[in-house]
């Protein structure tokens, strides 16, 4: 697959197999994110990688009650009260794997770095077939200094991108995607 199909094959999965991930598809993931460009060559990302189907449980049922209870009252928040409450509402979707990219403190713009370093890993995912879908409720959760103890994470590193990586279960479908919206063109 080019990276043209790769870009538009891309989407975010919320249904996934049994299969696990590899270590060495891990690898050639994580291999793949490191190639993203970062301001003044500083690669600040460091990922964590969790495979623990019992312990992305407790995250997500962990993650899930401090949402509910860091977010409650704000009515941009009230739309997931129903799923967050939903004791089978699994997070991760099912997924087997976890990467986290965390951002180092160096460089100029390290969460900038991080997020192209995890569209590679998610352009590659997708050429190999498999699925990926950024969590972005996970990252409150993860950065709280006891998590990050529990998943071996430094303390000067960030979680910037929890990513889920599996095999799809069925099919994702395209959503529609609005025109560039083009401010200036000079």
């Amino acid at each position: 697959m080019d990276i043209m199909d790769a870009i538009y094959r891309r989407r975010a999965v919320r249904r996934y197999g049994a299969k696990e991930v590899d270590m060495r598809t891990v690898e050639t993931l994580l291999d793949a994110a490191i190639q993203a460009p970062s301001a003044m060559n500083a690669q600040p990302w460091a990922f964590a990688v969790i495979q623990n189907r019992t312990l992305l449980r407790s995250l997500s049922d962990r993650t899930k009650e401090h949402l509910l209870k860091t977010y409650a009252g704000d009515p941009r928040f009230e739309r997931y009260r129903r799923e967050l409450s939903d004791p089978d509402f699994e997070i991760f979707y099912g997924a087997g794997t976890l990467i986290v990219v965390c951002a180092s403190p160096e460089g100029l713009i390290p969460a900038e770095d991080c997020c192209m370093a995890g569209q590679n890993l998610l352009l590659a995912a997708c050429s190999l077939g498999l699925g990926t879908c950024c969590i972005g409720w996970a990252r409150p959760l993860l950065n709280l200094p006891e998590v990050k103890a529990e998943l071996k994470v430094a303390e000067e590193l960030t979680p910037i991108l929890p990513i889920v990586v599996g095999y799809p279960r069925g099919e994702t479908p395209p959503v529609p995607r609005r025109r560039p919206r083009v401010v200036s063109w000079i």
